[in-house]
């Protein structure tokens, strides 16, 4: 799982706005102005029958603040990305 969904910054994070770009999802803003530092980002390749599936988890990251959460406050009721 993406440790943005718990960092303070997950909301102006240009990394996290990437990883929202890949996954087409929107964006929780359309300007973000955070440049973390050293994101560490894993990308794992499924081959489907038809397509390939990729996922974006961003597992490290030296900027890391944990703010537990912070996701779930700025989207009440929706699932949490996995």
């Amino acid at each position: 799982m993406c440790i943005c969904v718990n960092c303070h910054y997950v909301d102006s994070c240009q990394t996290y706005h990437a990883v929202e770009e890949q996954h087409q999802q929107p964006h929780l803003t359309n300007n973000p102005t955070f440049d973390p530092k050293e994101p560490t980002i894993n990308v794992n390749i499924r081959p489907k029958e038809d397509y390939i599936e990729m996922e974006w988890d961003v597992v490290g990251c030296e900027s890391f603040l944990e703010e537990t959460g912070k996701w779930m406050k700025l989207r009440p009721g929706e699932p949490v990305p996995a």
